[in-house]
């Protein structure tokens, strides 16, 4: 049996994203024959429009997702590493299958924007850090922060942002590998560039850990006013017309958890007391096995699981998911992302209609119905 292909998480330039634009992205997704794909952004829905209109010119089926970061302050006060390991309550979510074209109602509108103004703020002023860190070492040259928002954003600003534009500044203004390297080490504070100075993507992370990370030179802690509460976060979603969904970090290189994913039968429950009816995993993370074992489980109890490759750093993968070290999805795998795509794409077509899609106006689900979703969201896809 063929299974269609999909991939129901892909950040673009309006984020950050490994694709210089939107037509990449799906010009990549008609090659490798993927036939669904999900936009799922930071903070924005601002590529909807080019999203929708790109997958209507290429015969691809669109979802329209996105993606925040929240934190559950009773996570935070018993020290519990959610989905992001290294910040205990800071956890990510994403909205799947939000109404196109999109709208969202007042207070909501003015949450989302609050937490990009707070988001921007931050990078701004780790910019004025790694400027300072310029002057002190001479480098001849400093960021503008205006060139940075007009020629790699669209408005919302990343850390990335700067790791790139730094980069760029860089080997634009040193003429030998030699000099690159050299200036490297003094905006390292000593430390040596470990990566070869032609693999971008690479460089640009080690700028991320040696100067924008805790403990760098030019960083910058969040404000706390950045981060919404989780559960204001899936009313924002709601509102938007989507599914408030729970990205899976599931197991590290070395088979290890957090502290909330560690025990299987667990998360699912508190999953669901939470509220939460839908769950993706971002495949590269994650050893097949293990894979297979945390989606078969979480489809098996209700769940609408997705898979999604991410996108949002400087190196380029394929838009068709694989599992760690390039392995190939099973057919079970790839079964349960298709059934979890076609009901977020019911979801989306009933709610632009005004109807009620998979969750209520609360974010509840009737797990039993997710057969018809299924079937609905089947017919939509392979008739487009």
């Amino acid at each position: 049996m063929t299974i269609t292909k999909v991939n129901a998480h892909l950040h673009t330039p309006n984020s950050f994203s490994a694709f210089k634009n939107i037509d990449e992205a799906l010009d990549m997704a008609v090659s490798e024959g993927v036939k669904v794909v999900g936009i799922n952004d930071f903070y924005s829905t601002a590529g909807y429009k080019a999203w929708a209109e790109g997958c209507k010119s290429r015969g691809l089926y669109p979802l329209f997702n996105i993606e925040f970061i929240s934190l559950n302050e009773e996570d935070q006060k018993a020290g519990l590493r959610v989905n992001d390991p290294g910040n205990p309550g800071r956890t990510y979510l994403s909205g799947k299958g939000l109404s196109y074209p999109f709208k969202l109602e007042e207070t909501y509108a003015s949450q989302l924007a609050g937490v990009i103004k707070e988001s921007n703020a931050q990078v701004e002023a780790m910019c004025g850090k790694v400027n300072e860190i310029l002057d002190a070492v001479n480098a001849g040259f400093t960021l503008d922060i205006e060139w940075i928002k007009s020629e790699l954003t669209t408005g919302l600003i990343r850390e990335r942002h700067l790791a790139k534009a730094l980069r760029q500044k860089v080997y634009e203004v040193c003429v030998s590998e030699t000099k690159i390297k050299d200036l490297f080490v003094k905006l390292f504070g000593g430390k040596e560039l470990k990566s070869d100075v032609f693999d971008f993507a690479s460089v640009e992370n080690e700028i991320r850990g040696n100067m924008l990370k805790a403990g760098g030179g030019a960083f910058v802690p969040e404000d706390p006013k950045a981060f919404l509460p989780m559960q204001t976060v899936c009313d924002i979603i709601v509102a938007g017309g989507g599914i408030p969904t729970y990205p899976f970090l599931a197991d590290d290189a070395k088979g290890g958890y957090t502290d909330f994913e560690g025990d299987l039968e667990r998360v699912a429950k508190q999953l669901t007391e939470r509220g939460f009816h839908s769950v993706e995993f971002i495949t590269t993370r994650n050893g097949v096995e293990l894979l297979e074992k945390y989606a078969s489980y979480l489809h098996d109890q209700g769940f609408v699981v997705t898979f999604g490759s991410e996108h949002n750093t400087p190196a380029m993968e394929p838009i068709e998911l694989f599992a760690r070290n390039n392995t190939p999805l099973t057919e079970r795998l790839m079964q349960i992302n298709y059934e979890g795509v076609c009901v977020v794409a019911a979801h989306q077509h009933l709610v632009a209609q005004g109807l009620r899609g998979y969750v209520d106006a609360n974010g509840q689900a009737d797990r039993s119905k997710r057969e018809e979703f299924i079937k609905l969201g089947d017919e939509l896809i392979q008739n487009i």
